[in-house]
């Protein structure tokens, strides 16, 4: 066996590994979005993934009608669609609007928004759904609770960045 000595490397080892110039690489976190699109993204997320567990719920029995008085009432489909997208919209688009003035106003409506969405969970609960659609119900106020926070967290991240 030979014995390598220090003296068979380059006296220059060092030179040929060079430090990365980050100047030329993106500042935007992997995980970011723009105003717009952290309003339009979590949006459709949230519709996509409602109306996924909507049929799922079909499929294990619910019904999605609800006893009001004497009259019965569907929450579902269009009481899926409409209550995803509509809080979701306006309440997204408010803190992206807040956040031009304000940023520290994201992580409030990060906290607003989840503890929303999870604590309309009780009023699912209470009312007198079929045990299917109660827990497809509450498993969409747990998405867009999801949502709300991935979405903020992912435009608060792209605004820090060009800050």
């Amino acid at each position: 066996m030979s014995d390598v000595s220090s003296s068979a490397l380059p006296e220059d080892t060092m030179s040929v590994v060079k430090p990365l110039d980050r100047t030329t690489t993106s500042t935007l976190p992997a995980f970011s979005l723009s105003r717009p699109m952290a309003v339009l993204v979590p949006v459709v997320v949230a519709l996509v993934a409602n109306v996924a567990l909507w049929l799922v719920g079909l499929a294990a029995g619910g019904s999605f009608e609800v006893t009001n008085g004497d009259t019965v009432e569907s929450a579902a489909p269009g009481g899926v669609l409409v209550m995803t997208v509509v809080p979701l919209t306006v309440g997204m688009s408010l803190a992206a609007l807040l956040s031009l003035r304000w940023f520290g106003i994201i992580r409030v409506a990060e906290v607003v928004g989840a503890v929303a969405a999870l604590g309309t969970i009780a009023s699912t609960i209470v009312a007198d759904f079929d045990t299917p659609s109660t827990i497809t119900l509450s498993l969409m106020h747990v998405v867009i609770a999801l949502v709300v926070v991935t979405g903020l967290e992912a435009m608060r991240n792209r605004i820090a960045a060009q800050q």
